[in-house]
């Protein structure tokens, strides 16, 4: 129950998830913590009922802006006064760019798959060869990616996964900017940016206006406000002049990754797209669980 509440809300109710023990902490809240365990355990062990609980409790669903008075009387949020503001962990944002830009393969089960990763890193590491794999296995969910025990994902490590050199119960929180240039330059971010751009020309509308609130509403699920969209636009029309001004600098953002550029859309205007796509998929609101 300690380890589903730490998945929601960040930090267990004993914080030392990985230790329950009397060399752990005490909880912050035994009684919610008991009731939670036997309400779980009088379910027949519904997880789903268990988080749907949780999820729709007022104490999750509390605005998590950070008042004075929460830095002054609990900067560690162990009264629950505000909600959890924490960074997605680097499979779910893998998932997501792969999900809203159309690439991702729902199909499930199967052997490991081979997704993208930096040319001899294996090799320089352990000796050990690593072949990129084709087709749908570069783009299945990150549960499916094969991990060398030694060696993660470089994309992963950088996104906080946990290392499987050990058992690590409890997550990593940090923010650094080698995380903001692999978001913003990694090839499964950046192919995933290409198609999200081809779907905001395709999908979008006619107007970069409305363009624009497609592509903010797919991967930020709300309604932009009117100084956003007048943001993004001036952005897209920068973008656009850009390419216009480097035609050759639009074909090469349009060769990353394996997935091949939809027919009839004009090079510039994907690339441009790309590029507004890549802005939004790096938003903090994206990359974030408010």
């Amino acid at each position: 129950m300690n380890r589903y509440w730490q998945l929601l809300f960040g930090s267990g109710l004993v914080k030392t998830t990985e230790d329950f023990g009397s060399q752990g902490e005490l909880p912050s809240h035994p009684r919610l913590l008991d009731w939670l365990a036997a309400d779980l355990m009088g379910n027949g062990w519904d997880i789903q009922a268990l988080l749907k609980t949780l999820v729709m409790s007022r104490t999750y669903r509390q605005s998590s802006v950070v008042m004075e008075e929460h830095l002054r009387k609990d900067p560690d949020n162990l009264l629950l006064a505000r909600a959890p503001r924490l960074s997605l962990p680097g499979n779910v944002l893998r998932d997501q760019a792969l999900a809203v830009s159309g690439l991702l393969v729902e199909k499930q089960g199967g052997p490991s798959v081979y997704p993208y990763q930096p040319a001899k890193l294996w090799e320089e590491a352990s000796n050990a060869k690593y072949t990129v794999g084709k087709g749908e296995d570069l783009y299945r969910r990150s549960l499916y990616t094969y991990w060398k025990r030694t060696l993660a994902p470089p994309n992963m490590a950088v996104l906080d996964t946990a290392d499987r050199e050990y058992c690590a119960v409890r997550p990593k929180f940090t923010n650094t900017p080698l995380q903001a240039l692999t978001l913003l330059n990694d090839v499964t971010f950046v192919e995933a940016a290409r198609k999200l751009g081809e779907r905001i020309l395709l999908e979008g509308g006619v107007t970069d206006a409305e363009r624009v609130r497609f592509g903010f509403r797919t991967v930020a699920t709300r309604e932009p406000t009117a100084r956003e969209v007048r943001v993004l636009t001036a952005a897209l029309n920068e973008y656009r002049e850009e390419f216009r001004a480097q035609p050759k600098a639009a074909p090469v953002v349009l060769k990353v990754g394996e997935s091949v550029v939809a027919k009839g859309l004009d090079v510039g205007e994907v690339a441009a797209a790309a590029a507004l796509a890549n802005v939004l998929l790096n938003l903090e609101e994206v990359t974030t669980r408010e």
